[in-house]
């Protein structure tokens, strides 16, 4: 009779196992009669009891061999199975009589045999391998704690081989095994060297992994169990650690061709923005090449450096100071199991939160629905049936063609409701001009201080943080000066570089103010030391714009928090700028001065 049930050993949950179970002697049938089972599937303790009750020499239990089995004797497929009963424990992390076993089985066949051992010394997996190599299967998502291993070692052999080999120490790191050892073979079949390696802690300047010296194989006295039993405890303290516990911790990558000092800049702004979205920045990485990895963005060796970080540094996501392509971000999520995001996922999550009104909330919705749609992607194209005719008739759509289609059907619909946003801006900008009011837009940075100096020259109480994009949605005040004058004040969402064009367009509505603006008054953050090209990225976005005709006024902002050097800088580059603080009211009347100076001849 069969049996098809989850694995009875502790721990083993990864996959339903069949277990075929040939009996020998009529011992069965009585049994399950008496246990009243009659067919149906026995529960986890009858089967147990059921096992105890059988001869062991007439029970067989067939384990599957992973790996390449392919011209395997069934003989050596039984004996590869048998690893699974064995217990790899105690000093060494074997016995003489298993490193034998292995040893032999191994010439035996020609290939390389790994066991995946969990903690209390029992094979999780049998793995058969090529001569030269072993190619571990997915594991599944397991212990996904950031700061943890995954509770397995790698116990295997190597014919011939000098030790463990960089395809070992990447394996260890990739996977997060608790460790992983290897036995070289002599031509005679016989165990020769042992050498195994771990992970280390956080270690600034030294290698990521431990490696042992080439060790006699029957001279192996390592407590693997608390090895790994310090190692974790060390890894989970987080008393280096930046964040607080209650935050998603996050690595900052920067990979680019531009000067380090660009790549440093921009990572600053990545971690401020990272903050703003509630995440938790610790460790970054900056590497500057030539020409940038198609596949993966970074080499090998240089991810396997970078999982090393997150794993030291208990983060669970991999932050990239770029805008990741469909299949670099899918070649990435299958090497490793941490959370891949770029900066415009992060810049779409801040909008996200931000986001009060209708509008901004559609607008928001359809910058999200732009990104997602050509990164949901399939294993094949040719499994779409939408076309009809011959291939597109069967069981009908795929889960991923509804998701496509109904992303594709809701961005049709937010574009309609955006373009009767358009329309009710314009005929709103209409009645501005019937009414002959003068339009001055703030425009600027990001935390700039647009908002503030509109809440400072108007009276208002519109929402400010201290934070990257603290306000989406266009705010509009009417601004009466001494002389009996009237204007309107708009301050529009914030600018940034690298803002991608599908962003540019999905806030179109809101960009739109700018287009009937008769001035534009240029908000920078004196104070920031990366001032220049905070301007340089605004006149850039105003150049795209076709806005850069208009009359600009430029106000640095935060002068009272500006170092002397910076404001002597700052007085030579721009002379004609106005410094003031947008929280004093006494330093604004330059800028008012400024305003009425600029306003058409009509207004005046």
């Amino acid at each position: 009779m069969a049996f098809v049930c989850q694995p009875l050993i502790a721990g083993r949950q990864k996959e339903k196992l069949s277990v075929s179970i040939s009996v020998i002697r009529g011992q069965s049938s009585a049994f399950l009669h008496s246990q009243n089972i009659r067919g149906r599937l026995p529960t986890k303790r009858c089967f147990k009891q059921f096992i105890r009750s059988l001869d062991q020499e007439n029970l067989f239990i067939a384990y599957k061999i992973r790996g390449n089995t392919a011209g395997l004797k069934p003989s050596r497929i039984k004996s590869l199975t048998r690893l699974y009963g064995r217990r790899f424990s105690g000093p060494g992390g074997y016995s003489l009589e298993q490193a034998r076993e292995l040893a032999g089985l191994s010439q035996a066949i020609g290939r390389q045999i790994g066991l995946l051992i969990n903690r209390q010394g029992k094979p999780e997996m049998v793995i058969a391998g090529d001569r030269d190599r072993i190619l571990i299967p997915e594991l599944g998502r397991q212990r996904q704690t950031s700061g943890r291993l995954r509770g397995l070692r790698l116990l295997h052999t190597h014919l011939g081989s000098p030790g463990l080999s960089e395809e070992d120490l990447l394996d260890m790191v990739f996977l997060r095994l608790d460790s992983v050892g290897v036995f070289t073979i002599s031509q005679s079949g016989d165990p020769d060297k042992f050498q195994w390696a771990h992970l280390l802690p956080y270690n600034p300047g030294r290698d990521p992994y431990l490696v042992s010296e080439m060790l006699p194989w029957d001279r192996n006295g390592t407590d693997f169990s608390a090895q790994v039993e310090a190692l974790e405890s060390e890894l989970s303290t987080g008393t280096r650690l930046l964040a607080a516990e209650d935050k998603e911790k996050a690595v900052l990558i920067s990979v680019g061709t531009k000067a380090k000092k660009d790549q440093a800049d921009s990572l600053a702004e990545l971690r401020d923005l990272l903050l703003t979205a509630g995440m938790a920045p610790t460790e970054t990485l900056v590497q500057r090449v030539k020409r940038i990895n198609p596949n993966y963005i970074l080499g090998r060796g240089k991810l396997a450096e970078l999982e090393v970080l997150a794993l030291q540094a208990g983060a669970s996501s991999l932050v990239f100071d770029c805008e990741l392509s469909p299949a670099q971000m899918r070649n990435l999520a299958e090497i490793t199991e941490r959370k891949i995001l770029d900066r415009t996922q992060v810049i779409l999550d801040i909008f996200a939160q931000h986001a009060t009104s209708r509008e901004g909330k559609l607008q928001v919705e359809l910058a999200q629905l732009d990104y997602t749609l050509p990164r949901l992607v399939g294993k094949n194209r040719a499994l779409s049936r939408l076309a009809g005719g011959i291939g597109g008739r069967g069981p009908g759509e795929t889960k991923l063609e509804m998701d496509r289609r109904r992303i594709r059907a809701r961005r049709t619909r937010v574009r309609q409701e955006l373009a009767k946003v358009r329309q009710q801006r314009k005929a709103t900008r209409a009645r501005r001009n019937k009414a002959g009011l003068p339009i001055v837009a703030l425009v600027g940075y990001t935390n700039a201080g647009k908002s503030t100096l509109l809440n400072t020259l108007t009276r208002s109480s519109v929402y400010t943080a201290d934070k990257l994009f603290a306000t989406l949605d266009p705010t509009n005040r009417r601004l009466r000066f001494p002389e009996d004058r009237e204007i309107i004040l708009a301050d529009t969402v914030g600018f940034i570089s690298y803002l991608p064009e599908y962003l540019q367009q999905a806030f179109m509505a809101t960009l739109e103010e700018l287009d009937s603006a008769d001035i534009l008054v240029h908000v920078a953050d004196a104070s920031h030391p990366e001032v220049e090209h905070q301007c340089r990225a605004v006149v850039n976005i105003l150049q795209d714009l076709k806005l850069e005709q208009l009359p600009r006024i430029l106000v640095l902002n935060k002068w009272d928090r500006t170092v002397p050097e910076q404001k002597n800088r700052l007085h030579n580059l721009h002379p004609e700028a106005i410094p003031l603080t947008a929280l004093d009211n006494q330093t604004l009347a330059p800028l008012t001065r400024g305003i009425m100076k600029n306003l058409p001849a009509q207004a005046v």
